[in-house]
């Protein structure tokens, strides 16, 4: 045994998860992919996209404490999905398509068995996003993770022609605001879970509570994160989509906002899609006030899409023929002085 392996790394686990992940990784291509796993940098070739005025957007995010069901439960293969889509929905919220992603697994023990199910959950995500996995890196810190902790994170890089762009300045007065439902609690949230589960209360995860309708809790709140990217994206490339507000932590309060200019107010009925249960279940369980709820959770909408009133019925139809559901959930409006930007009916 050498001395780096007696510090508690083994290079050799490191070679064998390269062998375990190697199939997962290439099946990601997709056009414009150049390097393949083991370079020292993911290589993309922009030309293969024929974009005549292309600007790159990215953007890099985590899971958060969602990982510590992963870990508890001892479940892997869905978390990598998460990380994959908490970046690609957002760089599709400013009017991107995603092209690469490179993800960071750091660990305390590299089992390679247990990282190959991480990466096999990224793989996922990457290929209903579109998204090539061109690198990673998976590190090995005992003195920073206990043997069976990890953490995980991610970075996509999309790209959009510079007059396609979302913009707040694209979304106008009268714009419908179509929500395309969630599925589940996504990965935001998760201090709250938890303690409402294991601190409140003594709740095992594989608890099926009748509000769940026959599923455990575990499998419920570990539900992966949905990718919009696929239903999205052809209609981005119509421009019949004038914003997208990717509903994240702090829910439709804090996200819906973010896509529109201070001159709009984004008015919201709260009675236009179904509650999952999910959200009755932690809301009852913990005794949260409805306001907990909606700065907290993103109560059964994952994304908001502004759309022209003429448009409305082109993109719901097309929404449905790519099997993606929606909503008419509220409208823009001008806002009325010294009103907040969102308002819930």
């Amino acid at each position: 045994m050498s001395r780096y392996e007696e510090s508690g790394v083994d290079i050799h686990a490191g070679y064998e998860l390269v062998d375990r992940i190697k199939a997962k990784v290439q099946s990601t291509n997709r056009p414009g992919t150049m390097s393949g796993i083991g370079a020292f940098g993911g290589m993309f070739d922009l030309g293969a996209l024929h974009i005549q005025h292309p600007v790159l957007v990215s953007g890099t995010d985590g899971v958060g404490t969602k990982l510590l069901i992963a870990q508890r439960l001892n479940r892997h293969t869905t978390i990598g999905q998460d990380v994959v889509a908490m970046c690609v929905n957002d760089v599709l919220a400013q009017g991107a398509e995603p092209l690469f992603f490179l993800d960071y697994i750091a660990t305390g023990h590299n089992e390679p068995q247990k990282m190959a199910d991480i990466v096999e959950g990224v793989a996922e995500g990457c290929r209903q996003a579109g998204a090539a996995l061109i690198g990673g890196e998976t590190a090995e810190m005992p003195d920073m993770y206990s043997p069976d902790e990890y953490d995980l994170a991610g970075t996509v890089t999309g790209v959009a022609e510079k007059d396609q762009l979302l913009t707040t300045e694209r979304p106008q007065n009268g714009d419908v605001l179509l929500g395309l439902p969630s599925s589940g609690l996504h990965s935001n949230g998760f201090s709250l879970v938890r303690q409402i589960l294991f601190k409140d209360h003594d709740v095992a995860l594989d608890d099926r509570p009748v509000e769940l309708q026959g599923a455990t809790v575990g499998e419920t709140i570990l539900t992966p994160t949905r990718i919009y990217v696929q239903a999205i994206l052809p209609l981005l490339k119509d421009n019949l989509i004038n914003g997208i507000s990717h509903i994240t932590g702090g829910g439709l309060i804090e996200n819906v906002p973010r896509m529109i200019d201070d001159h709009l107010q984004a008015q919201i009925k709260t009675d236009t899609w179904p509650t999952l249960p999910v959200f009755q279940y932690l809301q009852k369980l913990g005794n949260l006030s409805a306001d907990d709820c909606w700065n907290t959770f993103n109560m059964g909408i994952g994304l908001v899409l502004a759309v022209a009133p003429q448009n409305v019925a082109t993109v719901q139809a097309r929404l449905q023929d790519a099997n993606q559901s929606s909503y008419q959930i509220g409208q823009l409006v001008e806002r009325p002085q010294d009103e907040e930007k969102i308002v819930l009916q």
